[in-house]
């Protein structure tokens, strides 16, 4: 595989063990993306995960996300799938990232065959790429990439190799990698203790624009954990009307087309809510809130059982239109 190259963007990698991570002074040292861990197998939850993915987007950085993956059969990869995207969810889902979710693949716990390898592998990817609608990155180390046979060349590499002078070997599924996890030695300020370092085969602006149409962030780049306008962002209040500061004032009865679209916006509401659940973020609380007091007679929905991100980004659009004002 290819060298190492100046001017190639660096990054990192963390996870519990890196403990708390002053993540402004990591972004000032000239680190721009990092991979934090999220899961592993079909239960464990990074305690450090969503604070590490917090700090790294408020700094600034590219941020993507990795699952140790444990799987034996067919049915445990789906698992683990499940148990990493419905973590991803809890801090905005894979689109909220600007880098893929990475399948963490290198060891071999059930003593599989290269095949059942590969078909316990493309199991998890599959069905991690269904639920998340972002197709996934995997991570090995050189040796073990040699188990992964050509059909999983179409997933970007992110290989271990750690050295100065050998590059990672040419594999069956891969002649280049995409990243290049190259120390577990590292030192970088606003960290205590050695760090995995990796390097993007590209410039920081590159890396941004290879997965930017895979990762649209659905966020307001000026607050990470809340949602953009962008009918009229420069007036949050009324999305409809850039010339009218207020919105609309509601109350008036609906007339047989209005509740006809009221009823049709419902219907989606429902549909939204059987999607993945999360609790209510804080930026969607004041539009839940004025939505469930609405009419508390016959509420619109209920969240005892949390609801998605995409169904709190509508009631956040609904409630600026103005749909809950009485």
């Amino acid at each position: 595989m290819q060298n190492r190259t100046p001017g190639n963007t660096q990054g990192i990698d963390v996870s519990r063990y890196q403990g708390n991570i002053d993540w402004a002074k990591v972004k000032a040292s000239g680190i721009t993306f990092v991979f934090i861990k999220a899961t592993e197998g079909r239960t464990y939850v990074d305690p450090n995960f969503e604070k590490n993915v917090t700090g790294a987007l408020a700094a600034g950085m590219m941020v993507g996300t990795y699952h140790f993956f444990r799987g034996t059969t067919v049915e445990i990869a789906k698992a683990e799938a499940a148990h990493y995207a419905n973590t991803l969810n809890k801090v905005g889902g894979a689109k909220a990232m600007q880098l893929p979710p990475v399948m963490d693949y290198e060891n071999n716990p059930g003593n599989l065959s290269k095949a059942q390898m590969n078909t316990v592998a493309k199991a998890f990817l599959t069905e991690l790429q269904r639920l998340t609608g972002v197709k996934p990155i995997i991570y090995t180390g050189n040796s073990f990439a040699g188990n992964f046979d050509a059909s999983l060349g179409t997933y970007d590499l992110w290989i271990a190799r750690y050295s100065n002078s050998r590059v990672p070997d040419d594999q069956p599924a891969w002649k280049r990698w995409t990243f290049w996890q190259y120390t577990d030695s590292g030192k970088v300020n606003g960290i205590t203790g050695n760090v995995d370092m990796n390097e993007f085969e590209g410039t920081a602006a590159q890396l941004r624009a290879r997965y930017a149409a895979a990762t649209p962030n659905p966020t307001n780049p000026t607050n990470p954990t809340e949602p953009s306008n962008p009918t009229n962002p420069g007036n949050p209040s009324n999305p409809t009307n850039p010339s009218n500061p207020n919105p609309p004032k509601g109350g008036e009865p609906m007339t047989a087309e209005e509740k006809a679209a009221f009823d049709a916006l419902k219907a989606q509401v429902d549909r939204l809510q059987a999607r993945q659940q999360m609790e209510v973020p804080v930026w969607a609380k004041a539009a839940v809130d004025a939505a469930l007091a609405y009419d508390t007679k016959n509420p619109l929905f209920s969240i005892d059982n949390g609801a998605s991100y995409d169904f709190y980004r509508f009631i956040t659009v609904m409630h600026r239109r103005g749909l809950f004002k009485k």
